[in-house]
């Protein structure tokens, strides 16, 4: 009987290897143009592969734990080179050109950004982030780069000419990436220190996205913030003499994070909203809430309720929702007289949303209702049905990772989309 994943790989198609690294090598799909195998080696190195041990089982902790990865990072909406993973030790990839750069980013200073900045004292924070490139080349063992240095090379791949545009949009992810797998990180009370990533250029749609592999070998990993429970590849570089007695301590602490990196695709805590409408001819507009709900990955419920026909009856839909403990947001949708968000707002400690539908004939009058309140209302407006959503699911993002992972790769990507639209456009301005 052949192993699983042998037994697996058997079924793809592999063409000829495209490239082989230090830890894993590359494949073609002869029956899948456009994807590639990423298969992992039991390989570990310290220092450019001046040294470098097997480690048995290394392959699949690694493969696990960057799926892991990679599945977190998709789901929050980073696009990324990873399709699935596909056996035990390998996953499938879209086939990219690498940009030969380690995009580094770090919160805490520690390693060689202590060497290069003398004075600097071990656990400085750096807020912002901080981001240095290196140029992937071992045998003048990967320089540090400038953003100069990068643009002059005028690196072209898969037809794509890395310009600042280019450049602006791996800075931008970066940072965004690092800071979803900090949050996530945090939920399992470990500190994310730094973290180095690649970039490829996907040879179909020339576009940039996260590839190459992240797993044990591309961070500092502190539990409880304390460097001497490091859990990282720190632990095999800093080993003063090879014996199978440490390769298995180093095993168990690559283990330890393939184990617990499963858990950061589990919500932390999950809440719901609930929409309130006053009549069924607003259903349009609470559809609306609702999908935009699921999207954060939100429960959204939908009742009918007139604060001012059924008062007892709204009060009595609020306690149900008080009553069993899920944190919840009071979405009130009311056109005309908005008594639904006012009532609402004066008898629950929970968050509620004004979301009224307005007419084009007398909106600009019937807004007054949802903006004047009371005193001790504190309720807020919000006009349109995305943007409910959106400020239900920043509720939610303070206390659930995942939603909060979500919001930050939708910062990414309009941010990129408004990046490239005005790169279009300057091309076609000259």
């Amino acid at each position: 009987l052949l192993p699983l994943h042998l037994e697996t790989l058997q079924k793809l198609k592999i063409g000829q290897k495209l490239n082989e690294g230090k830890t894993k090598q590359i494949f073609e799909l002869v029956d899948q143009p456009g994807l590639v195998l990423v298969q992992s080696k039991d390989q570990i190195t310290a220092g450019n592969a001046v040294r470098k041990d097997q480690m048995e089982g290394k392959a699949a902790i690694a493969n696990k734990t960057t799926s892991c990865v990679f599945k977190l990072l998709q789901e929050s909406g980073i696009k990324t080179a990873f399709v699935k993973q596909h056996s035990d030790t390998a996953f499938i990839a879209t086939h990219c050109e690498m940009i030969p750069i380690e995009w580094v980013c770090r919160r805490v200073a520690t390693g060689s950004f202590l060497k290069r900045n003398p004075g600097v004292k071990e656990g400085y924070r750096f807020t912002p982030l901080k981001m240095e490139m290196f140029f992937k080349d071992d045998a003048n063992n990967d320089p540090q780069w400038s953003e100069e240095q990068l643009l002059e090379s005028k690196f072209c791949l898969a037809g794509l000419t890395i310009s600042q545009c280019e450049v602006d949009i791996m800075n931008r992810s970066t940072v965004a990436i690092f800071e979803i797998l900090e949050k996530a990180w945090a939920t399992q009370n470990c500190t994310l220190v730094d973290m180095k990533i690649e970039f490829g250029v996907n040879v179909k749609t020339q576009e940039i996205v996260l590839a190459d592999v992240i797993d044990n070998d591309s961070w500092r990993l502190w539990p409880a913030g304390d460097r001497s429970q490091q859990k990282d590849k720190q632990v095999y570089r800093d080993l003063k003499e090879v014996t199978p007695e440490a390769m298995q301590m180093v095993k168990r602490n690559f283990e330890w994070v393939s184990e617990r990196v499963k858990l950061l695709l589990e919500p932390q805590a999950s809440g719901r909203v609930v929409v309130l409408m006053g009549s069924t001819s607003d259903m349009a507009h609470c559809e609306k809430i609702r999908k935009a709900c699921t999207s954060y990955g939100i429960m959204c419920i939908l009742r009918v309720t007139s604060a001012h026909k059924g008062p007892d009856e709204t009060l009595r839909i609020k306690a149900e929702y008080e009553g069993d403990g899920v944190p919840t947001v009071f979405v009130a949708v009311a056109g005309r007289s908005n008594g639904l968000g006012p009532v609402m707002s004066g008898n629950t400690a929970y968050p509620v949303i004004n979301c009224p539908p307005l007419t084009p004939d007398w909106g600009a009058q019937d807004v007054w209702s949802s903006l004047r309140m009371p005193s001790g209302l504190g309720c807020s407006t919000v006009l349109s049905p995305d943007a409910a959503a959106q400020f239900a699911a920043q509720i939610f993002g303070l206390t659930d990772h995942l939603v909060w992972c979500k919001l930050r790769a939708s910062m990414l990507n309009t941010w990129v989309s408004l990046k490239l639209a005005d790169k279009k456009l300057q091309a076609c301005s000259l």
